[in-house]
């Protein structure tokens, strides 16, 4: 399948919105987080156990010893029994604090190992806290939680930057949730789009993400009932028409840390982080295609 770079309103792609080309370069910088050797062993090292225990323990962390409905509902795309197979119980084994301090300095240790050596990121480090202070944190829990997380003084710019890089990302994928909702999609029918736009592989996410064949197929007879996906299991003219209604309403619920930045600030920051994002994808320390649908920008 070709990927889904519907023109906006404005005769432009979405992908070209200074928001959407912001998070094309600082995504893969959060993403090590997910592919990276050392956050994996060091969740098993805090007690954690299996990868994606550690995974909802490790991005849900600042939320607090919370349980798997709420992190669901946050994280969206999973099935609920995904979720509860590893909260609770991954607080009897580490304490929020102890699993955030833990992935906090094995992602420093993997950005210094997969960042291009030698690289100078305080600047983007400047550019992308003052984009990350700016956001209006309502009805954005996740993105709020991780705007709440304080680094040391002496923190390497490297670190500033995959925090900054969080929030900002947790901020755009909150705001991709409830515009998700907002155009009739739940959690399950989201990931078939995702997957039938060409940004993932189908039988990775479904795996990935938990759910059964059986709850799979039933969101493709219901997706193609409401004419987004014809008898294949491709996009239909209405189904692309409403993956680009999603993108270009989640652009503009992301505009406020492009506006708080101004202009050429966020081209500025863009221009810094793009390389960086490259280089991750160009070594393959963040592999492509991947389940969160980034790519090379």
């Amino acid at each position: 399948m070709t990927r889904d770079t519907t023109a906006g309103a404005d005769g432009g792609s979405y992908e070209n919105h200074p928001a959407r080309r912001l998070w094309a370069g600082i995504e893969p910088i959060h993403a090590l987080v997910y592919f990276a050797p050392e956050v994996g062993d060091a969740a098993t090292k805090a007690g954690l156990k299996g990868w994606f225990m550690g995974y909802f323990a490790g991005r849900a962390a600042p939320l607090g010893a919370i349980g798997p409905e709420a992190v669901g509902a946050m994280f969206f795309g999973f099935a609920p029994d995904k979720v509860a197979r590893a909260l609770p119980d991954a607080w009897s084994f580490a304490s929020p604090r102890e699993v955030l301090d833990s992935r906090l300095d094995a992602v420093d240790r993997a950005l210094a190992r997969a960042l291009p050596a030698g690289a100078d990121l305080t600047r983007l480090a400047t550019l992308l806290e003052h984009a990350a202070g700016s956001c209006d944190f309502g009805a954005r829990p996740l993105a709020a939680a991780w705007s709440g997380v304080r680094l040391p003084e002496d923190a390497h710019p490297r670190l500033r930057v995959w925090l900054a890089a969080t929030v900002l990302r947790e901020h755009r994928g909150d705001g991709h949730v409830f515009t998700a909702v907002d155009h009739g999609l739940d959690g399950l029918q989201a990931s078939v789009t995702h997957a039938a736009a060409g940004l993932a592989p189908g039988e990775r996410l479904l795996v990935s993400r938990g759910w059964t064949e059986k709850q799979w197929e039933r969101a493709l007879v219901e997706l193609i009932g409401r004419g987004v996906l014809d008898t294949e299991g491709n996009l239909t003219e209405a189904g692309v028409a409403l993956r680009a209604s999603v993108e270009q309403s989640t652009n503009r619920l992301a505009s406020a840390p492009i506006r708080a930045l101004g202009e050429y600030a966020a081209e500025e920051a863009i221009a810094l982080a793009t390389p960086l994002a490259r280089h991750l994808i160009d070594t393959e320390a963040v592999p492509v295609p991947n389940p969160i649908g980034v790519t090379r920008p």
